[in-house]
């Protein structure tokens, strides 16, 4: 494995289901494993290009190892694969993307494909991927009323059609390269049913 190979760190208190992930990532990347919380944020550092957290662990929680992470300025994308359901509570949290378990070895790898497609881009291309992520993760658990009684959705759901109407002229330019078009595409599947795709 090249020491150029981006480095994952995998964050879950359940020893055989993080060795497991391990094993699926170590083919690819370079790979760290943190059994809880605490022990993640003694191997985060620069390297790390992506942090798989658990939610749920006992001495750390993975939403407090991630306050701690964005706290440190790391600049790693974070992906929750957690058990946990996701609630309105993720509309303040700053992960980039969320899996809920049980989780398959396809779903896994191109999570982190595409977390690490991500960091090629800018900041405000980043925080579209992030905004449309935890819509549509909202929009596949909650029902439509739920979701229009709700105010921090709606406001997320503006704040995505805004940087989709900003971010057009951008997006265009990378014309027809695969794995861009690609990942933009599953940005225009995550929209709601009100908004305009064609951005």
């Amino acid at each position: 494995m090249s020491a150029d190979s981006p480095l994952v760190l995998v964050v879950e208190d359940e020893p055989d289901l993080a060795d497991l992930y391990a094993t699926w990532l170590r083919d690819e990347y370079r790979v760290r494993v943190a059994y809880g919380g605490r022990e993640a944020l003694e191997q985060l550092d620069d390297e790390v290009d992506i942090a798989l957290l658990d939610r749920r662990m006992p001495d750390l929680s993975g939403d407090e190892a991630l306050e701690a992470i964005r706290e440190r300025g790391v600049d790693c994308r974070v992906a929750m694969v957690t058990a946990v359901e996701p609630d309105f509570d993720i509309l303040e949290m700053g992960f980039d993307d969320y899996l809920v378990k049980p989780v398959s070895r396809e779903a896994l790898k191109e999570t982190v494909e595409n977390l690490l497609l991500r960091n090629t881009y800018d900041e405000g291309i980043q925080e579209l991927f992030s905004l449309a992520s935890k819509k549509a993760l909202l929009e596949s658990e909650k029902d439509p009323v739920s979701l229009e009684n709700n105010e921090e959705y709606q406001e997320l759901s503006e704040r995505v059609a805004e940087l989709r109407s900003q971010l057009d002229e951008t997006l265009t330019q990378f014309g027809d390269e695969d794995d861009f078009t690609a990942v933009y595409r599953d940005i225009g599947a995550d929209a709601g049913p009100d908004d305009d795709t064609s951005a």
